[in-house]
Order: C-alpha cells, then sequence, then structure tokens
C-alpha cells in the first residue's frame, strides 16, 4: 500500500511568526507538508470503482470503517474523501457512506 506522504511536497517554514516557538525548541525552522489538494473523482471514474455500502450509525468513525474494509485504519481518509464529507461532523446517523474498494484501485487515482 502506499504511503499518503509518499509523493507530498515537503517545505520549510522559518516564518518569524513562529519565532518563540523555534526559540522554545532552539530550532531554525521545521519542516511541514504542503495540504494535498485532492480532484474529486469524475462519474467515469466512480463508475470504474466498486464501493461498499454503510449505513452511518452512533459510535461509527472514518478510521473505523477504513480498519474493517481496509484492514487499515489509516486510510480513513480516503472514505473522507471518496464521499466528499472531510469531516466525521458531516456525517449524520442514517446517511449512507460508502467506501471505495479495492483499496489499490482507489490510489491509483492519486499517482
Amino acid at each position: 500500500m502506499a504511503s499518503r506522504y509518499k509523493n507530498r511536497t515537503k517545505v520549510t517554514n522559518n516564518s518569524s511568526l513562529y519565532s518563540e516557538f523555534f526559540q522554545e525548541r532552539n530550532i531554525k525552522f521545521v519542516d511541514q507538508y504542503l495540504t494535498p489538494r485532492f480532484p474529486f473523482m469524475k462519474a467515469e471514474d466512480r463508475a470504474k470503482i466498486g464501493s461498499i455500502p454503510h449505513v452511518w450509525g452512533r459510535g461509527d468513525r472514518y478510521y473505523k470503517l477504513a480498519g474493517k474494509y481496509y484492514d487499515d485504519s489509516t486510510y480513513w481518509w480516503v472514505i473522507a474523501w471518496y464521499n466528499q464529507r472531510p469531516l466525521e461532523s458531516d456525517v449524520t446517523a442514517g446517511t449512507v457512506i460508502r467506501v471505495p474498494v479495492p483499496l489499490d484501485d482507489v490510489l491509483t487515482f492519486f499517482h
């Protein structure tokens, strides 16, 4: 499985806004990953990928669904992205969430 950080761009942050932070930690900068911009899938791309419906219930979390369907909870973001609901607070009980499968096919969309 691919890491979600594999193709991410790193930048060096040495902004004076963080001078107190840097001074407290005796460092001059921090390396950070840029926030990725994931394109939404077109209808023809979605048609190529299978998905499993899941009715959102009390106690559900993206990471739990990723653990159940992918055996790896770190891929929670794939389910959030696929459903275009970045936060769990965007989902209410009874909402049907689609879990895209197989994961390897979904991840090829990002390469």
